[in-house]
């Protein structure tokens, strides 16, 4: 098969781009002729590695060099008119990209396109031509998105072929909203696991990480005021927070009023996270909203156990509490911070709790995860 994904950005980095990469690569590897389209480019090289055998086709050159031409910084500088204002990413398209996208879609005559977010789905499904098997992802779920959008979401969804949500609960909620006619449509296709490492991690060191970008969404406040709970009785502790973003800046200010300089490090962008994860003995995640976070999967592989928030969704569909890891009410901060310190005081515990993760994480290899893709790109190719 023809399968090409559609992302805003294959530049940057984020769960998405991730998992989007890796799904690309497994497809490939079974013999499909696969290429990852990115609307918007604004840097010379990718953050995040890509299989040699997935083609990677750039559809609006945003770097300055790239601007030069009549019209086009003009057009780079107005505001989208295709990817719909509830998207929360709309201000990063244009009318440059508005009119590659709509003639890379008029271009598509076969083959699958899958869309990897809300504006790019509404958009595959009101312009993709008819002979084109459609796919959106929803990497989030509808609790997350704004009433313009989900009545969006309602109306045009179900031009698509196929809907694929991360967990079973964002499911059913697609299928309320899309009604009986398309609930068939609507499938669960979740996230795959980053291969098992040679050897688990030791968890001995006394060191947490958290990774993700600096935004409100991610919630690094909300982990470092349980962190105030923790550290001032145990020293020899530390935080690694891995990351960057604009929100970067006040979570440094809210470290300072906390009092935590000496055990929290901002790290940054690290491009061999899963080893600076596995290098540690905990790793936390206290996220406002998630879709199915592939940190979170990414350190049970490395048999490091998690400890989160039940936030709106994934981290109670990945991890069973007191199993293969700790889930707490979302929010609760006195909660997190209990769950983080029994399991930085028992080393015994951490090291039940990372191997049972490991077991888990095996569950969603991306052999299983690519032949689901496979089989259900199959029946819908079929059916065309």
């Amino acid at each position: 098969m023809v399968i090409r994904f559609l992302l805003m950005n294959a530049f940057a980095v984020g769960g998405t781009i991730r998992t989007t990469f890796a799904t690309a690569g497994a497809l490939a590897d079974r013999g499909h002729d696969v290429e990852v389209v990115s609307v918007l480019r604004h840097r010379a090289d990718r953050q995040l590695p890509l299989d040699l055998r997935v083609r990677l086709r750039v559809l609006a050159d945003l770097r300055p060099a790239a601007l030069s031409g009549p019209g086009r910084r003009w057009a780079a500088e107005r505001p989208s008119r295709l990817i719909h204002a509830g998207d929360v990413r709309v201000e990063r398209f244009n009318l440059l990209s508005d009119a590659a996208l709509l003639r890379y879609l008029a271009s598509v005559s076969g083959g699958v396109l899958i869309g990897t977010r809300p504006g790019l789905n509404l958009a595959i499904a009101r312009y993709a031509r008819r002979g084109v098997v459609t796919v959106g992802q929803d990497h989030l779920n509808l609790d997350a998105y704004a009433p313009e959008l989900v009545d969006a979401i309602r109306e045009h969804y179900g031009r698509l072929d196929a809907l694929a949500a991360l967990t079973e609960g964002t499911a059913a909620k697609y299928r309320a909203l899309l009604g009986p006619q398309n609930a068939s449509r609507v499938v669960v296709v979740p996230n795959a696991a980053p291969p098992p490492r040679p050897a688990p991690a030791a968890l001995e060191r006394p060191v947490v990480t958290a990774a993700g970008i600096m935004t409100a969404r991610k919630g690094f406040d909300r982990l470092l005021r349980a962190w105030a709970l923790v550290a001032p009785d145990r020293p020899q502790w530390r935080l690694d927070i891995f990351g960057e973003g604009h929100g970067r800046p006040g979570l440094e200010r809210l470290t300072e009023r906390l009092g935590l300089a000496a055990s929290v490090r901002w790290r940054g962008h690290s491009n061999r996270l899963i080893d600076e994860v596995a290098d540690s003995s905990l790793f936390a995640m206290t996220s406002r909203l998630e879709g199915f976070p592939m940190v979170v999967l990414e350190a049970m592989s490395a048999g490091v156990p998690v400890v989160a928030y039940d936030c709106p969704t994934g981290p109670r569909d990945i991890i069973t509490d007191g199993v293969d890891g700790r889930v707490v009410a979302n929010g609760r901060t006195r909660l997190l911070a209990a769950a983080l310190a029994e399991l930085m005081d028992d080393a015994g515990r951490r090291r039940a709790l990372g191997a049972a993760a490991l077991e888990t994480a095996g569950r969603y290899g991306m052999d299983a995860i690519a032949a689901h893709w496979e089989e259900l790109l199959a029946e819908l190719a079929a059916r065309r």
